[in-house]
């Protein structure tokens, strides 16, 4: 309540500047070349003043809250001439633009380059981060887990094909030590319906990934990380629509689309479907149900793996007013239905069991910049009423034939037609002031509040569904940051976390207050050299389906402690030219962490759910790197490689005295050697002029490891089916794209060599698969 009221607050203030942030105007444009192109990445500035900004993809650039008067608009880009432009703003006109720049015959070695991408400007950061270019993947079927697992640091694993659960490591830490954010908005709340491995990549615009600290901005508990995708708002009149058809009856859609009126009206969608069978084939111990005969290595077809979600985004509101930058109104609408085809171990099988959801969230977005002089505000939030139900009702088992045996009256796990809401809800609030142009202090809170209610017809006396199951939890972050452009930056921040949590155990009630505190700093040795280094003492709590599990293929534990790391990073980021030709990119990162009560995924006592459990202490050590070099604008090469090294520290097994046989032992399932290698050629006027064609490659390995403790698993011959062996999976795409990027065909092959892969628990996936995409594009700023 006190949170509601502070928000309210904030927002009440905004208000009450609105009459000051009327007298202030807004100068935006489109930028293009002598063929009618947009131009990106072109430095605009104002002499004389300090507002500038670059051109986005589209050819857009926005300079707002600008006192009226005569100002002087200078361009500069590389290989175009620098074009300065007088420009007038009153009180009662926003100046929109539409400029050519002129090609510049000057030798390009001697032209500096003046101007970054917003991804480039990411990686500059004093944080261990890493940005991803999502526009160069708008033309594959790949979705937002497929993007992050080809980042260095990075291995999503899942449990099978399109829909399927995931994991998402990042050096080294899992699960929910990573958080998850768009546009900053946590999406802790966004249930079964909403995940990054059914969200499409035409999404976002780009995506940052934080290893190990986390900004103050992003307001989180995450022990390793975490991911922000961005959405962006680059084109205010456009529609860009996909559809796809590939192996294993999979299909997936998307549409993205908006309308902006000159005085700032907007609507805008983001639309997206996907369906799958999933009926690829697997190599599985098999027993027929009826004689219990057994069948080695057997080849069989899932069977009931099914998997659709249909989600839409709309919003609608205001952009670039006085009294807003952004202030939108919105509704997420989504749906899934998933058939459960394994436990948390193939030996289990299901043949009728299956989950269905959706989400239904309003949504609130605020943001002003320069609300007054040097105060940024954001405003967010949302609150899920979806629901999500267990459908378990046939009392019988199957076998990996499709055969069911009726056996008593239990379903074919629980029978069970429980139906629940989770009431989670979520609300945010970011304040930033500029102290000077090198200062400046960050304030944010998000609150995040869970109340499972649900009742299941089948088993309407069950005590279990009747217990309470809530949690409230609320992340307080105050930062000072210190930055001189281009030589060096540093920032300091503290996080107060709080929680209250009410379970059915004996604790009943329980509060939790932990505070943490971190430092962050980059130093740019010349332009092209930054090295980066930061220090955490970063805290974690349990999340509502590690307390009250996830009513599918994960137990409840409510006895969770919360858990706490130390985090060190230091990092390097080089990038240069041999020539103009010749261009070479390296990241380097090392990290260490050392984190008691560790929360860890195992299989529960029957080993049929997975449970998260506490270890007293876990200790991670290693690197990642990357390489790439281009040549002129049509080769791309590169190679990732990371290596990670958990170790137990837990001393004592609970009812034991002596020293564990798994003390310092290696952390079972766990994949310690991972990269990923990439090639691609881009050839220009293919056919003729403004068509071209991207053929691409990319290659994934990951070193064999442990699915259970080496220590209790041995290291000879008979034992290595305690292990998951290595894997290698080849990917190559060709994407030919016409009338300059308005229309576009793709075609992919995945895992072309049909190779065994595995992620979690040795759980298949896909084999080779094959997929056509057709995108359609249309901007009406290009016109």
């Amino acid at each position: 309540m006190q949170f509601t009221k502070n928000l309210l607050l904030a927002f009440l203030c905004a208000c009450s500047f609105f009459t000051y942030a009327q007298n202030l105007s807004t100068l935006k444009g489109y930028l293009k070349n002598n063929a009618d192109e947009p131009l990106a990445g072109v430095t605009v500035t104002l002499q004389n003043t300090t507002s500038g900004t670059i051109s986005d993809d589209s050819g857009f650039f926005m300079l707002r809250n600008l006192k009226p008067g005569h100002y002087t608009l200078v361009l500069r880009a590389i290989g175009y001439k620098t074009q300065v432009k007088q420009v007038s703003l009153n009180q009662t006109n926003n100046a929109t633009l539409k400029i050519t720049l002129d090609d510049n015959t000057v030798d390009m070695q001697t032209v500096t380059v003046t101007g970054r991408s917003a991804v480039q400007e990411s990686n500059r950061q004093a944080f261990n981060v890493t940005a991803v270019d999502a526009k160069k993947l708008y033309n594959t079927t790949l979705n937002l887990a497929d993007a992050l697992d080809r980042v260095s640091g990075v291995r999503v694993r899942e449990s099978g094909g399109v829909g399927s659960d995931f994991n998402l490591s990042l050096n080294g830490l899992s699960g929910n030590h990573v958080r998850f954010f768009i546009d900053g908005i946590p999406m802790e709340n966004f249930g079964s319906s909403f995940q990054i491995n059914n969200i499409p990549i035409n999404i976002a615009e780009r995506v940052e990934v934080y290893k190990g600290v986390v900004p103050v901005w992003l307001g989180s508990d995450a022990l390793g990380g975490a991911i922000n995708i961005i959405t962006g708002d680059r084109y205010r009149n456009y529609i860009d629509a996909s559809y796809s058809y590939g192996s294993f009856n999979t299909h997936r859609s998307v549409i993205n689309a908006a309308v902006t009126s000159k005085k700032g009206y907007t609507l805008q969608l983001n639309a997206f479907q996907n369906y799958s069978d999933n009926d690829y084939k697997v190599k599985v111990d098999v027993s027929d149900a009826y004689t219990g005969a057994y069948t080695p290595n057997a080849i069989v077809r899932r069977f009931h793996d099914q998997y659709h979600n249909e989600t839409l985004i709309a919003n609608i509101g205001v952009v670039d007013k006085r009294f807003a930058d952004k202030l939108l109104f919105g509704i997420t609408l989504g749906k899934n239905y998933k058939e459960i085809q394994t436990g948390a171990r193939m030996v289990s099988v299901f043949g009728a069991w299956h989950r269905r959801g959706d989400i239904v969230m309003p949504t609130f977005k605020y943001k002003k910049v320069n609300l007054i002089k040097g105060l940024d505000l954001t405003l967010n939030a949302n609150y899920n009423l979806g629901t999500e139900q267990n459908i378990d009702t046939v009392n019988g088992r199957y076998d990996w034939y499709g055969t069911l045996k009726p056996t008593g009256s239990n379903g074919e796990r629980s029978r069970s037609l429980y139906k629940y809401k989770n009431h989670n809800g979520i609300a945010t609030a970011m304040a930033n002031y500029r102290l000077s142009d090198n200062q400046s202090i960050a304030v944010s809170d998000v609150f995040n509040t869970f109340n499972r209610k649900g009742s299941d017809v089948l088993n309407p006396t069950v005590t279990a569904n009747e217990l309470p199951k809530k949690t409230q939890k609320n992340v307080l972050g105050i930062g000072y940051t210190y930055d001189i452009k281009d030589k060096w930056s540093a920032s300091i921040f503290g996080k107060q976390l709080y929680q209250h949590n009410v379970t059915g155990n004996a604790q009943g009630q329980a509060s939790t207050n932990k505070f943490g505190y971190g430092v962050a700093a980059t130093y740019f040795v010349i332009p092209n050299l930054q090295i980066k280094s930061s220090y955490e003492l970063t805290n974690r709590l349990p999340e509502a389906q590690e307390i009250f599990g996830d009513v599918e293929n994960q137990e409840g534990n409510p006895n969770l402690k919360p858990e706490q790391s130390k985090n060190v990073n230091l990092g390097l980021n080089y990038n240069f030219a041999i020539n103009s030709d010749n261009r070479f990119l390296v990241n380097a990162n090392a990290f260490y962490r050392h984190a008691s009560n560790f929360i860890f995924y195992r299989l529960n006592n029957n080993q049929t759910k997975l449970v998260a459990d506490n270890r007293d202490g876990v200790s991670t050590i290693g690197g990642d790197g990357e390489i790439r070099y281009s040549y002129r604008s049509w080769l791309s090469v590169g190679t990732t490689l990371t290596y990670q090294y958990l170790q137990n520290l837990q001393k004592y097994e609970p009812g034991y005295t002596s020293v564990s046989l798994l003390y310092k032992d290696q952390m079972p399932n766990i994949p310690f050697l991972f990269g990923n290698s990439d090639a691609s050629v881009s050839l220009k006027n293919v056919g003729r002029s403004g068509n071209n064609l991207n053929i691409s490659y990319n290659l994934l390995y990951v070193h064999a490891f442990w699915l259970y403790w080496p220590s209790y698993g041995g290291r000879n011959e008979t034992e290595k089916k305690y292990g998951i062996p290595q894997q290698i999976s080849h990917d190559v795409s060709l994407v030919y794209t016409m009338a300059g990027g308005k229309y576009n065909v793709g075609l992919e092959c995945r895992n072309l060599f049909n190779a065994y892969l595995y992620d979690n628990f040795s759980l298949q996936k896909p084999g080779r698969a094959f997929y056509l995409n057709l995108r359609y594009f249309f901007n009406k700023t290009h016109k």
